[in-house]
């Protein structure tokens, strides 16, 4: 492929190629040309254009296919366009012979072909550069229109398209020429040409003034004949014709291009009159209508009536939402009157297609065009539509002959309208409320007029439209259901009233669930019981007020197991009671009644049925087997009386077949939830497969009937197909009926009034249930699917033959109705089989089944083709017996070798693919080599395409099936897929659909390998990329689509070879195509290159940034158009249209992905991004002036459109939610960066944009819409946390927040109002917490606001249950309540925290600021907390403890609202907690406060259980309950804190446990209670196994020391209760006692141990021993450990060294080994050496814990004295083994201290008295200055121990040393301060020993001190220039001498006068010492001469 790449074709290359792949060099070679011409220098083109030319023109004969012609005809235009144009009219002139030839055959064809399309791409190029020469050129192309064949007709008309945008208005003289030769096409037989016509037209009416004028009605007329027979996208392009022709009529006459020329200017009236005709009477003409009228025939043809519909959406479209916004209310008028025309309403199946037709334009319209402002006063416009609607009809009751017609008609513009004005508000959502709140408006008033209308259809709109209502405006729902009720009550006599209100009701409930804040528990259910009671009372009126009970039952099912569960029993009995109890009651009641009360019967039993299925369907908890068993009692009896029901219909009349319809399929409905084992075995499962069986084979009907099941069982890819990729299209609802099943799309409530309750299928707007004919028929297949794996095999095989009989017996269409209900319910049994894993049976079953299959296959119906293929791959599923599958392919490969015709070709090549999808690659490997070459062969039968279009399609099956194993063939097919891209035509979409997916397989199929270098993947990659880039250029929008995600998957497996610059600017363009699955692929695409290369693909697609982008299929008025906010805002305007679920989420995902990789670099811009669709405000003005600059032209082709910069509507309400959504993950990436938080350093930093993240967040919080204010307040909480530290750099102690203490108060106070729902006061209370927490505002009265909304809140709380009239479920209520809760017990745990951190210096508030707010709420307070924790514990329990559960529920949640209270439990329980121990800590568990009163509102409301008994509790006891309660809560808690609990939680309750047991009161009662506190522990050593961060560890040992202080405590409570005793028993108090044993489980001791070695090996491996011995184990470097890590550890060792003086002595000696064992241990891994030679703190704590136990009391206990003994001697003789390893200073500090503590043991001891004395000397000798100082202190301390029997040793071994070191100074004299204080220790050690010595030995001491100290003095001439360190000393020994001299005046004088020379040196230093004292003596007076000597201070003293 590399040789295509140059300016010149390279013939040698080509000519050594094999002929099949020419055409794709040559392809690729003009792929290059396209993009290099553009990019080339115009110098070389020049140069080479004459060769290249030639090279190109002589392409045009050589038969190019469509892509290259393309290619070529583009590339030709170009070079000239660049080049010189000579030579132009030359290649003309030789297109044009070409075009006029007379040669006709087929291999002719693609020159002709290419030629058309340079003439087109010539003209399109350079237009009137080509001059006069079009006359000719034009004529031509029309004279081979009239004679050319359908691909050249096409072809012509896309060229003339072509000549026309070049020529513009200069090709006038030609317009009317090729208006009279296409208009006869566009009723063409070939639909390609159709399209091409429309488009063709579409360019011709920008210039044509007479299309929009004289011809306007003959343009319309033609429209309607094109879309007769039409197919979708030929709808699309002449709807787009129509509506865009139509719109100009309206417009053009006003722009200045067009008054010239005097037109006459048609009116909306007559436009609209216009586009009525199609919808009306279609494309019959206006001729033949008046006769028919009069007959009333002819309906208009469906494709008309839905090709008008999409016009209309265009016309409004392109005249655009201004437009729509001034002339609403006679769009709206107009389009009512189309559903209220007879015409439109013929039959009840037509109306319901009318409706849709019309909810569809409006809905689009509306919808997509318009504001939010401009929708609400939509919303009034149709309120006024309905109430004159009603008006009209109560003036019409009175006149009896108009009545039914006009209820008829009315009904239909009330469904209109009402399901309009639902989907309006619903969408509006909270932002509708102005729409409901304006009285003037009247909308509730107005819909529940319509409650009261004659027709069930419009009282079940008015319902579902105040559900919508309800659902949006959440806080309307309680008083529309009170209201509903009351005027049932009021209305009981009216039957319209008694079913209007109870569908409003229905609905209502149904809504509930969309609620989250949900309704009170009391509501609905009194009114259906008393519906049902009265049922019988009034007889005109039981059929009503039955079908009014069940409906409403069923829908107080919807609610939920919590509420259901109350009523069961009841509702059980009444189920049973509607049903005959046995067989004789049955007989009695069949003589019985009459045609009435056999209609109630019936209606009541269909209902009974329904509000079963309801049951079952949302209380599945609730279904236990008993409960199954007492349902299965009436539904036995139903499926009984099913059988006794056609005699009732023979006596009483034809019109109780609905009512018994309605019932079996409420039966058929609920037995298909219901496990079928209850049923299998029961007298009446026969009658019920019989039943089955005649419903879908029709036994008993007379009509047609098929079912709608058949799309939805056969598999989503064989869409292409079926056709029913249409179900993804934006235009589903009105496409829909068009589709071939019987009722196709027309759906509609009054089918079935239940659906008004239940859940709305996900991606539907509103619920739409065929008419029940084909409901029924569904529900039995679906039925049929779900009994018949439980079936036997006998009836299987009857069943089955009986299919074959019924198939064969039926002849024509209803042949066809019933092969198709079979086959559906086949393919559902087939599908149970495979969810059940079971088989299907003997060899007979499978042989009948497979014939039955078989005969399908060459079924002329496609859709039979396609279930038939889908049916023989399931059955190989089932069988799963490699013979049987073998045999299925056999026949089929047999069948294609030898059939000819294309039914069996395609049937069974399907069947080919479907076997290989069903049993996968391993499975049917033996026949894939067999199975590719046939469906490879059939691939290039050009002769059919619908045998290519079948056979790829299995091909694509084979590929993806096959996996791995398919790589073999991966070349043949690859090229076989590039030759038919090259050469099928276009318009045969559906084979370049398979292509597609083809291609994609093999892409997936060849996978990573793609990123290979060698040959053979490179060629397999380029021709993806070749076969990729020729669907990219296709016409069709699913192609297109194939292209992008086959790029997408290249892109996955070879990232480097995708061009993403060329790439991912079409991807751009493809966002505003009108085809929603191009949009979606082009979002997907987008996506996944957005996570790995987001800035890259930004960056390219700002290159479309002055790009007029022609999209050939984009929506009208909406091109692409990329601003300065990039792909990115875009986006954003897409998320305002866009109403498919799937797009908005990927296009979230994009963002989402842009956002993390690129929001913190591109700051500003992403933030402005959110500020602009956050701050939008609906805009007016401005638009006036720029209408006057634009030029003629584009106000022409734009329609008088507003300026394009502007979003086409400001941002909805879920946009800007998004966008509030943006700005908390904006600054949650900001996080990582403190730079973003430090104004002083602030780049773009998110500091500097902290007042527009508060303004959008305050306009975010005070918002109409309630998500977008959950969003706001979320936003604005984060704001305050991660910035309530940043200081304001221009007023020093202050924070930057400071200066918006107002907008943080505004923006909460809305959400304190009475009105706001619970969850956003809920939100609010927790930002109130954190904004009085974060210690911004240091003023309290500036803090007052906030915290009064919190007082509020709280008296809120205190008011108690049932005080407000409620709007809310219990639960909310709940949820509010304890969201103050926790707040309050925030604030409390900030005022806690600043009593901690008193030493925060300026910018903290004073330490009893805050508590000043709490304090005085703290009484209610604690109440409210401990019985908020009360009911948390209750509801902690498991389900087993239920029954102790109080029944009236608890303080804050009532017994219904359980599951959802324990939810907001969950959430906030940890801080109460924590605040509670707080409270009982500091108030010594609520001392006192037992007497206080409690006040009068408590104790009247139950809000706060108080115990009867509680005021004769004890003190103590009130204690234990609260111990147990806190210790119950939190040990529940901790032993399980499942995985998303948040750590808060965690940290809460250990806090909370370590505050409690600071109280002496807790600490004497868990103390008390061993096993209690041994529990405690076991939980807190689980945690530590499963939380890892180390603040948690921490927390954890803090509260293990506190246990273990509680229990020391109590330990020295009993010891000095003994003392009084005698003194014996002292020995066996503690944990041990006598024998020492400490029992597992039951010792506290043994617990703490557990936790605590856990601890230390955690963080210190190398101390467990069996890690040394492990094989693997290298010894490592003891490491200095990170900071929390030895924080840790050393609080554990300091608990380690606690835990002996809990035992007895025994007991303590059977710890104390491991103790000192872990401590040594610890010791030796902590101890390394520091830079700054500070000690660790693990160090230190070790080395206190050695002390701690060392000096225990346990040492004067005779009894242990040897094993103590043992221990000390050990320990030291570890430390000194390990000496090595240690830093030398900790070691011998250690060492001195068991020297020091341990004297007693250790004296004597020569081995350890060695080792000690040798690790001195070595330090001593040691090269670093700072061990030598610290050993001369710690010998100082050994020295003057007092044992002379352990000092002596050391000083006679280790003094020497010292003289001999302190003596060397003389000649190397300290060089730093360290070296000098090594020495000055020295000289201290040496005094001392002086000072120790008895006085006859004092001369001898001194000699060995005066001489050395003398020694250091420095010369008098050299104390000038001697560096300080040395002046320091010479300081330091003058100084000494001067003080010894003193104290021991006689020896000093013996040793002086021994050596004159040190008399002689000392004399002069003091002489000199007094000279420059007397110098210095002004200066020196406030000092002292010489510094103190620095000394080394431990943190800790260890002596």
């Amino acid at each position: 492929m590399e040789l295509a790449h140059s300016l010149l074709l390279n013939e040698e290359a080509l000519a050594q190629i094999t002929e099949a792949k020419r055409p794709v060099f040559i392809f690729e070679w003009l792929r290059f040309l396209d993009k290099v011409l553009v990019a080339a220098n115009k110098v070389d083109v020049k140069e080479k254009q004459k060769k290249l030319v030639e090279q190109l023109t002589g392409l045009i004969s050589s038969a190019p296919g469509p892509p290259t012609r393309k290619l070529l005809a583009k590339n030709l235009a170009t070079l000239y366009s660049i080049g010189d144009t000579f030579t132009v009219f030359q290649t003309l002139d030789k297109c044009n012979e070409i075009i006029k030839s007379k040669d006709d055959t087929p291999a002719y064809l693609p020159t002709k072909l290419a030629a058309v399309a340079c003439v087109g791409a010539f003209y399109e190029k350079m237009g009137r550069m080509l001059g006069s020469s079009f006359p000719d050129t034009i004529n031509n192309l029309l004279k081979a229109l009239k004679s050319a064949e359908s691909q050249g007709r096409g072809e012509i008309l896309l060229s003339l398209q072509k000549v026309l945008r070049g020529l513009g208005g200069a090709a006038a003289s030609c317009h009317r020429d090729i208006y009279k030769n296409a208009r006869s096409l566009l009723t063409d037989r070939s639909m390609a040409v159709r399209c091409a016509v429309a488009k063709c037209l579409l360019e011709l009416q920008n210039e044509a003034v007479f299309m929009w004028t004289t011809e306007l009605e003959n343009v319309a007329t033609l429209c309607f004949k094109a879309l007769e027979g039409s197919n979708y996208g030929v709808r699309v392009a002449v709807a787009k014709l129509l509506g865009t022709v139509m719109a100009t009529a309206l417009i053009a006459p006003l722009l200045s291009s067009v008054m010239r020329q005097n037109v006459k200017r048609a009116t909306l009236e007559e436009v609209l009159e216009l586009m009525a005709t199609g919808f009306l009477r279609g494309g019959s003409g206006f001729l033949k209508s008046g006769g028919e009228m009069l007959k009333g025939g002819g309906s208009v043809s469906r494709e008309v009536r839905v090709g008008v519909t999409e016009a209309y959406v265009v016309f409004v479209t392109t005249l655009g939402g201004q437009w729509l916004e001034r002339n609403f209310a006679t769009f709206l008028s107009h389009v009512l009157d189309l559903v209220s025309h007879p015409r439109a309403t013929q039959t009840h199946v037509e109306a319901v297609y009318s409706r849709r037709c019309v909810s569809f334009m409006l809905r689009a319209t509306l919808g997509g065009l318009l504001g939010e402002k401009a929708q609400i006063a939509a919303g009034k416009e149709i309120c006024q539509a309905i109430s004159k609607q009603m008006r009209a009809l109560q003036l019409s009751a009175g006149n009896l002959i108009h009545q039914y017609s006009d209820v008829s008609s009315s009904q239909h513009v009330m469904v209109c309208a009402l399901k309009e004005l639902g989907s309006l508000v619903q969408s509006l959502s909270a932002t509708a409320s102005p729409l409901i709140q304006e009285p003037s408006i009247g909308l509730l008033e107005t819909v529940t007029s319509v409650l009261l209308h004659p027709s069930m259809a419009a009282r079940l709109a008015a319902a579902w439209c105040l559900r919508c209502v309800a659902v949006a405006l959440p806080y309307q729902l309680t008083p529309l259901l009170d209201r509903c009720a009351e005027r049932i009550n009021n209305l009981k006599s009216s039957p319209e009233a008694v079913s209007g209100y109870s569908f409003a009701m229905a609905a209502l409930l149904g809504g509930v669930h969309q609620c989250p804040l949900g309704i009170p528990h009391s509501k609905g259910k009194v009114i259906a019981e008393d519906l049902l009671r009265t049922a019988a009372q009034n007889s005109r009126l039981s059929l009503q007020r039955t079908q009014a009970g069940w409906l409403l039952l069923g829908a107080l099912m919807t609610l939920g197991p919590s509420l259901v569960r109350y009523h069961l029993p009841k509702m059980l009995l009444l189920w049973r009671n509607v049903f005959p109890r046995s067989q004789k009651e049955l007989e009695a009641e069949k003589a019985r009644g009459d045609a009435f009360t056999w209609q109630v019967t019936l209606e009541g039993r269909a209902g009974a049925l329904c509000a079963m299925r309801s049951f079952v369907a949302h209380c599945p908890e609730l279904l236990t087997e008993d409960v199954i068993r007492r349902l299965m009692t009436p539904i036995e009896c139903a499926m009984t009386m099913m059988s006794h029901v056609p005699a009732i219909i023979k006596v009483h009349g034809a019109h109780l077949k609905a009512s018994a319809a309605m019932v079996r399929l409420r039966l058929y409905d609920i037995l298909a939830l219901l496990p079928p084992k209850t049923y299998e075995g029961n007298s009446s499962f026969n009658a019920l497969l019989r039943e089955l069986v005649a419903e879908f084979t029709l036994t008993d009907n007379s009509a047609n009937t098929t079912t709608s099941l058949l799309r939805s069982l056969c598999h989503y890819d064989d869409s292409v197909l079926m056709g029913s990729w249409l179900q993804e299209t934006d235009h589903k609802c009105i496409e829909d009926q068009l589709q071939p099943n019987s009722a196709s799309g027309s759906g509609a409530l009054e089918h079935d009034p239940s659906s008004i309750y239940l859940r709305v299928p996900v991606g539907e707007a509103i619920p739409g249930p065929l008419p029940l004919g084909v409901s029924v028929i569904d529900a039995s297949v679906a039925l049929f699917g779900v009994v018949f794996p439980h079936v036997s095999s006998k009836h299987r095989l009857q069943m089955l033959d009986h299919f074959a009989e019924c198939i064969k017996q039926a002849k024509g269409v209803r042949q066809q109705a019933v092969q198709l209900n079979i086959f559906t319910a086949v393919l559902s049994a087939l599908k149970g089989l495979a969810e059940n894993k079971s088989t299907l049976g003997p060899e007979e079953v499978r042989k009948s089944a497979l014939a039955l299959v078989m005969g399908a296959l060459d079924n002329p119906n496609p859709i039979l083709r396609c279930a038939a293929g889908e049916a023989l791959g399931r059955m190989a599923q089932v069988v799963g017996e490699a013979t049987f599958i073998a045999r299925m392919a056999q026949t089929s490969f047999d069948k294609l070798k030898s059939a000819r015709d294309v039914v069996s070709r395609t049937g069974h090549s399907l069947a080919l693919g479907c076997l290989h999808r069903y049993v996968g690659g391993i499975g049917s490997g033996q026949h894939l080599k067999t199975s590719v070459s046939i469906l490879l062969a059939l691939a290039q039968d050009g002769s059919s395409h619908e045998v290519q279009t079948w056979a790829l399609h299995s091909l694509a099956l084979i590929v993806d099936s096959s996996g791995p194993m398919y790589r073999g063939y991966v070349e043949p097919t690859l090229s076989l897929v590039l030759t038919l891209l090259l050469t099928v035509p276009p318009s045969h979409i559906e084979v370049h659909q398979c292509l597609g997916r083809c291609l994609g397989a093999l892409i997936t199929t060849v996978g990573p390998e793609l990123q290979g270098n060698g040959a053979t993947i490179s060629t397999i990659r380029s021709s993806c990329l070749v076969g990729c880039a020729i669907m990219q250029d296709h016409s069709d929008s699913l192609v297109q689509a194939a292209a992008i995600s086959c790029l997408q998957q290249l892109h996955m497996f070879a990232p480097r070879h995708v061009n993403l610059s060329s790439l991912v600017p079409c991807l751009c363009v493809h966002l505003c195509s009108s085809h929603l699955l191009l949009r979606r692929a082009a979002v997907a695409c987008l996506r996944q290159l957005a996570q790995r290369e987001a800035a890259e693909v930004c960056e390219y697609a700002m290159s479309l940034r002055h790009f007029n982008s022609y999209c050939v299929d984009s929506v009208p008025g909406l091109d692409l158009n990329i601003t300065e906010t990039g792909l990115e805002g875009v986006l954003f305007g897409m998320l305002d249209r866009e109403t498919d679920r799937k797009l908005c989420s990927d296009i979230h995902d994009t963002l989402g992905h842009m956002l993390s990789s690129l929001a913190v670099e591109k700051l500003s811009h992403w933030l402005k991004l959110c500020k602009d669709v956050l701050a939008f405000t609906c805009f007016d003005e401005e638009d006036s002036e720029k209408k006057d600059e634009m030029d003629d032209d584009s106000m022409f082709t734009g329609l008088g459109e507003d300026d394009k910069s502007k979003p086409s509507v400001a941002p909805r309400w879920v946009t800007r939610v998004f966008a509030a959504d943006c700005l908390c993950r904006i600054i949650l990436l900001c996080e990582n960066d403190k730079a973003h938080f430090d104004l002083a350093a602030a780049r773009d930093q998110l500091v500097l944009h902290l007042s527009d993240l508060i303004r959008m967040a305050f306009m975010a919080a005070t918002d109409h819409s309630n998500q977008l204010r959950m969003a706001g307040l979320q936003a604005l909480e984060d704001i305050i946390k991660k910035f309530a530290s940043v200081p304001e750099p221009e007023f020093p102690g202050h924070v930057i927040l400071e200066q918006y203490q107002a907008n943080v108060g505004a923006a909460l106070r809305p959400a304190f109002s009475p009105d706001t729902p619970s969850d956003i006061t809920a939100k609010a209370c927790q930002v109130c917490s954190t904004w009085i927490g974060s210690g911004v505002v240091s003023d309290l009265n500036d803090l007052r606001r906030v915290h009064n909304l919190l007082v509020s809140s709280l008296d809120k709380v205190q008011a108690g249950k049932g005080s407000s009239s409620q709007l809310y479920s219990e639960s909310a209520t709940t949820m509010e309540k304890l969201a103050v809760l926790k707040a309050w017990a925030e604030v409390r745990l900030k005022t806690y925290d600043e009593e901690d951190d008193d030493d925060l210096g300026a910018n903290v508030l004073p330490p009893d600021s805050l508590i000043t707010l709490v304090q005085p709420e703290l009484p209610a307070l604690s109440r409210l907390w401990l019985a908020m924790l009360r009911d948390y514990a209750l509801l902690t329990l498991p389900a087993e403890f239920s029954s102790q559960l109080p029944p009236d529920g608890g303080a804050f949640y009532t017994p219904e609202t359980i599951d959802t209270a324990r939810i907001h439990y969950r959430s906030s329980w940890a801080p109460v907690l924590h605040a509670v121990a707080l409270w009982l800590s500091s108030t010594g568990f609520g001392a006192g406060e037992e007497k206080e009163e409690v006040p009068s509102s408590l104790s009247r409301t139950p809000a706060i259980p108080q115990a009867p008994s509680s005021t004769t509790k004890t003190f103590e006891e009130s204690v234990k309950d609260r111990m147990h309660l806190m210790l119950g809560v939190s040990i529940e808690f901790l032993c399980f804190p499942r995985p998303e609990e948040p750590m808060e939680h965690v940290m809460s309750c250990l806090h909370a446990l370590f505050t409690l047991l600071e109280s002496p009161s807790a600490k004497i009662h868990i103390a008390e209670d061993q096993l209690l506190a041994v529990e405690l522990l076991n939980v807190l050593h689980r945690l530590l196994l499963t939380r890892d961060p180390p603040a948690v560890q921490l927390q954890v040992t803090a509260v293990v020391q506190e246990t273990i202080r509680a229990a020391q405590d109590h330990l020295q409570r009993q010891k000095a209760r003994e003392e009084e005793g005698e003194k014996d028993s002292q020995r066996s108090l503690g944990e041990g006692g006598d024998t020492g044993e400490l029992v597992p489980g039951k010792s506290l001791v043994f617990a703490a141990m557990e936790l605590l070695v856990f601890v230390l090996v955690r963080h210190l491996p190398q101390l467990n021993a069996r890690v040394k011995e492990s094989p693997s184990h290298v010894p490592l470097r003891p490491q200095r450990l990170p900071e929390e890590s030895a924080r840790l550890v050393a609080n554990t060792v300091s608990i380690l060294a606690e835990l002996p003086s809990l035992c007895s002595p025994a007991g303590s000696m059977t710890i104390l080994p491991t103790v000192l064992f872990l401590i040594t241990g610890v010791l030796r891994e902590a101890a390394v050496k520091t830079a700054d030679n500070s000690v660790p703190v693990t160090v230190s704590a070790a080395l206190q814990g050695i002390k701690t136990i060392i000096t225990s009391p346990l040492a004067r206990v005779e009894s242990m004295q040897t094993q103590w003994t043992g221990l000390v001697r050990s320990s030291l003789a570890s430390v000194l083994e390990h000496s090595p390893d240690m830093d030398q200073v900790s070691m011998l500090t250690a060492i001195t201290l068991f020297l020091l503590s341990a004297s007693n043991e250790l004296v004597g001891v020569t081995v350890l008295q060695k080792g000690c004395m040798d690790r001195f000397r070595n330090a001593l000798n040691f090269s670093d200055p700072w061990v030598q100082a610290r050993c001369y202190q710690l010998l100082l301390s050994v020295f003057q121990h007092s044992s002379r029997t352990l000092s002596t040793p050391y000083i006679h071994a280790l003094a020497p040393v010292m003289v001999e070191k302190l003596k060397a100074v003389e000649c190397s004299r300290p060089g730093t301060a360290a070296e000098l204080q090594a020495v000055q220790e020295g000289i201290r050690v040496l005094e001392n020993l002086v000072g120790m010595g008895e006085e006859q030995n004092r001369v001898q001491l001194l000699t060995l001190l005066v001489p050395t100290l003398i020694s250091y003095l420095l010369d008098e001439n050299a104390i000038s220039s001697a560096p300080q360190v040395s002046r320091a000393l010479h300081d330091f020994a003058l100084q000494n001498l001067m003080r010894i001299g003193p104290l021991y005046p006689a020896a000093f004088k013996i040793v002086i006068g021994a050596a004159p020379e040190l008399k002689i040196r000392l004399e002069s230093a003091i002489r000199a010492n007094q000279a420059s004292n007397r110098a210095k003596a002004a200066a020196r007076l406030a000092q002292p001469t010489v510094q103190a000597a620095p000394t080394i201070k431990l943190k800790t003293s260890f002596f």
